[in-house]
């Protein structure tokens, strides 16, 4: 027995006390109503309405259920809505990983949007480098991350990527700094300052493959997984790095120069698990690619130079497939 269809008819029948009116407004019509009626009679093995004269009574089984039946269905429609806000990802918690060398203005956006878009939403994020994301995903103790590309593992969804064009990090009283851009072949006899290749094995790998292609073979690569450190290490001579122009906005004393022909880009998308995902993982990713974008400015371009109408850095590698 259905027993709520049937409640949701005899609250219709109770307001109007009038069968014809009800099936009208139930869209239904008056037999089958009267007949929902007597089976929940039935059920409840009580009588609902006075039908003994012409006008329909509630008998007092009837104004006790009507106030019953109110609230039942009234906390039908509660749970059902909140059941759907957690279809679409609006409640529950949702874990996230984010890469340690997230900017600050990054994460205040990132977690703003969320919470616009989904203010019920318990959102608990981690710092955690590709590596650990991509096997706490795996693993499932992660909903979605947010990755650096590229990323070699099975059973994985990736948002839209964004990519971010990589320059030289370099003190500001080097010579080269001195150049609007930096070939990577003028950079022989330095180290290369990067996050150690257990972080994001795809990607380091890539970024070498890279420089060795342009002519440079760093003296050493010397890990450093904190920005900090990684200043540090700059600043100390001997070494630069390559990232994105955002890192150097936290040192005043290094200085940012584009790669001459921008031959790196750094490729970065939400990734969760294409089976059982989280309901909210999708619109992170679409956020997040969002945020990442906003958050890096537009390349420099050379005095004299057209802007390009598309993409202005090239895509070296395709994570989609």
């Amino acid at each position: 027995m259905d027993l709520l269809r049937h409640l949701r008819h005899f609250v219709v029948v109770a307001h109007e006390l009038h069968f014809g009116r009800a099936a009208e407004l139930l869209g239904m019509a008056q037999p089958p109503l009267s007949q929902s009626i007597q089976r929940l009679e039935r059920e409840l093995t009580v009588e609902l309405f006075d039908r003994s004269r012409r006008q329909v009574r509630l008998t007092t089984a009837g104004e006790l259920l009507l106030g019953e039946a109110e609230e039942l269905l009234a906390g039908e429609g509660r749970l059902r809505s909140l059941m759907g806000q957690v279809r679409a990802g609006e409640l529950g918690v949702l874990r996230a990983g984010v890469p340690p060398e997230t900017p600050a203005v990054t994460l205040r956006a990132l977690l703003d949007g969320l919470t616009t878009r989904a203010a019920g939403l318990d959102v608990e994020l981690h710092e955690l480098t590709t590596a650990e994301q991509v096997r706490m995903l795996a693993e499932r103790t992660l909903d979605v991350g947010l990755v650096h590309h590229p990323v070699a593992a099975d059973g994985l969804r990736f948002g839209a990527p964004v990519d971010v064009p990589l320059g030289v990090l370099l003190p500001r009283t080097s010579p080269l700094a001195r150049d609007r851009e930096v070939a990577l072949a003028s950079l022989a006899g330095l180290d290369l300052v990067a996050a150690p290749r257990a972080t994001a094995p795809g990607w380091h790998d890539h970024l070498l493959a890279v420089c060795r292609q342009q002519g440079w073979r760093p003296a050493r690569v010397r890990p450093a997984r904190n920005p900090e450190f990684l200043f540090g290490l700059v600043l100390a001579g001997g070494g630069v790095a390559l990232e994105p122009a955002t890192v150097a906005r936290r040192e005043p004393r290094v200085a940012w120069r584009p790669i001459a022909g921008a031959p790196l880009a750094k490729r970065t998308s939400a990734a969760w698990p294409d089976r059982s995902a989280h309901p909210a993982a999708s619109m992170f990713g679409q956020l997040a690619a969002e945020v990442v974008a906003d958050a890096e400015p537009a390349p420099p371009v050379p005095a004299g130079a057209s802007p390009p109408a598309a993409r202005p850095w090239p895509v070296l590698f395709d994570t989609t497939g």
